[in-house]
């Protein structure tokens, strides 16, 4: 009898459809997809999912579905018991914005990422000779600055030279920052960070118009 009882229930179940969807987006609220793009995803091929059977329902084509979107990092996409779809979404990051002759992000892997028509990331512009498929260089600078306060405060643009020698721009000053290659990295942000706080505190930032941090041990400055 029991065993009857539950092949009757199975059966029965595996003919239910679903009965909602539902989708959270894990972490950062700044959306760059929308809820419904993610849901047209789902759909696809369907009017709703709502008139899909449980038991043929594809929960990982639907997750390679929500991959596929050049916004989305991850996506994990279950059934309840109650015949509830859940998806839950990781966006990807924007951590720097490309204004060249194209305009792209640099995501917080490093890797190309088209622009939202939702909404756009407030991240540094990188400007002058970039190429889309070797960013490496860029993303060094960008993601140091992306988890640093202070040049996350401070600078609002990345320039790249042909030579991928690094200049940055700041936020308030009319200053060029020159780093030149991106070695000793961490020497050169200390130099500027010690030079900042000495010529705030003297009351001359407004006077140079270049900083030279090129040479790990010194800083070489240009008055207007």
């Amino acid at each position: 009898m029991l065993v009857f009882l539950f092949a009757f229930a199975s059966e029965r179940n595996k003919t239910r459809t679903i009965t909602d969807i539902q989708v959270s987006f894990l972490g950062d609220n700044n959306l760059f997809i929308t809820e419904e793009a993610v849901n047209k995803l789902l759909i696809q091929n369907n009017d709703s999912l709502t008139t899909v059977l449980k038991e043929t329902l594809d929960l990982n084509g639907l997750e390679t579905a929500l991959r596929s979107n050049p916004m989305i990092k991850t996506a994990e996409v279950y059934l309840t018991v109650n015949g509830e779809v859940k998806a839950e979404i990781e966006q990807r990051q924007p951590i720097a914005r490309v204004s060249t002759n194209a305009s792209y992000y640099i995501d917080e892997d490093g890797l190309f990422m088209p622009l939202s028509e939702n909404r756009s990331a407030r991240v540094p512009l990188v400007t002058g000779d970039i190429v889309k498929n070797d960013l490496g260089n860029v993303y060094k600078i960008a993601n140091r600055i992306q988890n640093d306060e202070f040049l996350k405060m401070h600078i609002i643009e990345i320039i790249q030279h042909s030579d991928k020698t690094i200049s940055l721009r700041t936020r308030e000053l009319d200053l060029e920052i020159f780093f030149g290659h991106l070695d000793f990295l961490d020497k050169k942000v200390s130099n500027l960070k010690a030079f900042y706080q000495k010529a705030k505190k003297d009351k001359t930032l407004n006077n140079y118009k270049t900083v030279n941090l090129q040479f790990e041990n010194q800083v070489v400055c240009t008055k207007k």
